[in-house]
Order: structure tokens, then sequence, then C-alpha cells
């Protein structure tokens, strides 16, 4: 039920350079967009991250054994996908949002947090194993999953179409799709909704989805600027990203991760009945109120996915 995760970093790297190349100030290459531009990411180890205090009563609800520990291990995904989670330009230090986000949670319950990144499968593993104390790393709240572990959410999970720049095409439902040709990665929730969407298409006398398939992602964005492709259905945040980073697309649809069912939600994850899930809503809550939520968002160019609130455990996308 994963979406995609694997927007390599060399993506980040290469549109730097293609946009910064021409600088002579070497501070320059270290965001993506022009120095002191709106909106410019900063991409360098030094990240001079959104940081909290700890609130007593909140670090109260960490478990006796971790507040004796004193750190807050949190398992993340390995795989380069900004702006959630990928490695600075010293190719060895990780930042992006979900870092941000759990170093403000952690923070918050006056620990310290200790980041490890493995593949995508380890990360549950990890949970069973209680090597890591809890999980922030896009994970969709899924009511599959909920029947092993506990979620607090923090983000919400949108996908999104992205096409070329200064198209008047807009992506509302699924006749908005009829005839065109998209990309979308194999095994992924976009892509379920897509051939639902083609599927209703044809029931209704349209066209079907031409949907094109590619092994990287840097192969849809070649496709999307030769024309070979109409658009890409994939994470909103790495559509966000990428547009902000290259300037040469633009989104013109988005949609819930779960489809029409439900809102996806994206959620701080640890093992089911850990102790741990009501200390991350309640700290989850107080940075949002603080407004220091609001700032890591912004940075990463993902205020549009802010909650009012953090749930615990609410409705996940349906097991299939």
């Amino acid at each position: 039920m994963k979406t995609r995760r694997t927007l390599v970093t060399a993506v980040a790297a290469l549109t730097a350079a293609a946009l910064l190349g021409g600088c002579g100030d070497g501070d320059v290459r270290e965001t993506v967009g022009s120095k002191g531009a709106k909106g410019a990411i900063n991409i360098s180890p030094d990240q001079h991250r959104v940081r909290g205090k700890k609130v007593a009563s909140i670090a109260a609800k960490v478990p006796a054994a971790i507040r004796a520990r004193g750190t807050l291990r949190i398992g993340g995904s390995a795989d380069a996908s900004p702006p959630l989670g990928f490695y600075a330009t010293d190719d060895k230090t990780r930042i992006g949002s979900e870092i941000d986000l759990a170093t403000l949670v952690a923070d918050t319950l006056g620990l310290k947090v200790d980041f490890q990144a493995v593949s995508w499968e380890n990360l549950f593993v990890g949970l069973d194993s209680s090597k890591f104390d809890g999980v922030f790393s896009n994970v969709t709240v899924t009511e599959e999953r909920k029947q092993k572990y506990d979620f607090a959410t923090y983000r919400l999970d949108d996908l999104a179409f992205e096409a070329k720049k200064g198209t008047s095409w807009r992506v509302r439902g699924p006749e908005d799709v009829a005839g065109r040709t998209v990309s979308v990665a194999s095994g992924t929730n976009q892509e379920k909704i897509l051939l639902d969407w083609s599927k209703q298409n044809q029931k209704a006398g349209r066209k079907p989805v031409d949907i094109k398939y590619f092994q990287k992602d840097t192969d849809y964005y070649l496709a999307l600027q030769s024309g070979r492709i109409d658009a890409y259905f994939g994470p909103h945040p790495t559509s966000a990203y990428h547009v902000a980073s290259a300037g040469q697309t633009q989104v013109i649809g988005r949609f819930s991760g779960g489809g029409e069912q439900v809102q996806g939600k994206i959620a701080a994850t640890t093992r089911k009945g850990s102790g741990l899930v009501d200390a991350y809503a309640a700290a989850l809550d107080h940075v949002i109120e603080d407004g220091s939520y609001a700032k890591v968002l912004k940075r990463w160019g993902l205020a549009g996915e802010a909650v009012r609130k953090s749930e615990i455990n609410p409705p996940g996308l349906p097991t299939p």
C-alpha cells in the first residue's frame, strides 16, 4: 500500500547544479532555487532546523524506560525522497521534513533523537523487534496496519498530477484523464486510482487512460519534457519539491492517497501498545499550536499538507 519513495538524491543534486551552476558564490550551491528567492530550499548539511523545548507535562507521558534512556530511537527509510528524507550535499547527512518533525517531537519530549536509516520493509521489522521507538517515514495509516501498530497523524497523504509548466489542462476527476498518456509507478495507490479511473471512463464510453511505466523517476521527467507523456501521477510532496526546484512543471490536480473512500493520513508509527502513541500525539498537538510545526512544513514546501491536530488511529485506507 505504500507510495513510491525512491526519487533519487541525484535529482536534487543535478537540479541544483543546473539552476545554480552559473553562479560564482559557492554558498548558492547549497540551496535548490535561486539565491535569496522565495521558497529556496537549503540542501546543505547545515540545516538550521526549527527546534522545540521540553514540555514537562507531555514528556511525562513517555514510558519510564525511554525517559531513563534519554533517547528516542527513530527509524526512517534510507531511500532518497526529497523533501521527505534524503541526503544533503555532503552525501551523508540525512535531511528533510520527516527528520525535522521527528526532531521537533523529540525536543518536546525532552529526548535526544537517534535516527536510523533502513530499507522500507525493515522499518516495520525494527518496530516489531523494539529496535525503534517509532517511525517517521511517510507511513500511511491503513486499516491493515492498525492491527499491529499505533498511529499519531501529522500530515495529509496526498497525490498529485504533475504536467509541463504553462498547461491549461487540469485534473479534477476521471473524465479529465480520458485519452491522456500518464505515467505512474507500479504497485502504488496512485496506480490503483488511475486504473479504476480508466475503467470508469471506458464504462462511460470515454477513452481509457494510456498508462506508461518507467524504471526511474528521472525517466518520468525526461518523458514529460519531451512530450511522450502528458502527466506524471505520484506523491504530492515529491511533485511539489520538483516543481519548486526545477521550475519546469506544475501540479494540475491533487487527490487523497485513499482515493474517494478516505482522506489518507501520514502518521508517526509505533508498536501497538508500546505506550508511546499518546506522547507522540500530545507533542505533535503542542508543536502545531505553537507554530513550529507550520514552520517546518513551510520550509519544505508542504504547508498545504498540514493537519489541524494529531489523531490517534483514525480511519485508514481500507484493506484491499
